[in-house]
């Protein structure tokens, strides 16, 4: 039940932050907030996960929460896909491409910038 708990808590904690990430980077024309939603959460859980299996005394429970937990709450794939099909749907094909395209790009790259980081701190 502990473990549930603190999922949920830092879950809502990943869910605000992408509020406000939304309220900040308001754009008609390109997905924005969810682009930086996506990156931050693809940088953050590979810090967390490679930092977390190299240092012994990393708490579980923290990873977990930080993870499936915040991480979960932060990121959307179902935003990310709404907001890809409707350029699509709007005839924005072009966008739409360059959606995905640097999305998938970005979120790899900042993956990788993750891992190298949590490799130089551990």
């Amino acid at each position: 039940m502990v473990r549930f708990l603190l999922v949920c808590g830092a879950g809502a904690a990943g869910c605000g932050l992408r509020y406000l990430v939304g309220l900040f980077v308001v754009s008609q024309k390109f997905p924005y907030a969810t682009l930086i939603v996506n990156v931050l959460g693809s940088f953050l859980i590979a810090l967390v996960m490679e930092s977390s299996l190299r240092v012994a005394w990393f708490p579980p429970n923290l990873r977990l929460a930080l993870t499936t937990g915040f991480m979960g709450g932060l990121t959307t794939y179902s935003s990310f896909n709404y907001e890809t099909t409707s350029l699509a749907s709007q005839g924005a094909w072009t966008r739409a491409a360059i959606n995905v395209g640097t999305t998938l790009i970005t979120c790899v790259l900042a993956g990788l910038a993750g891992l190298w980081v949590a490799r130089r701190l551990t």
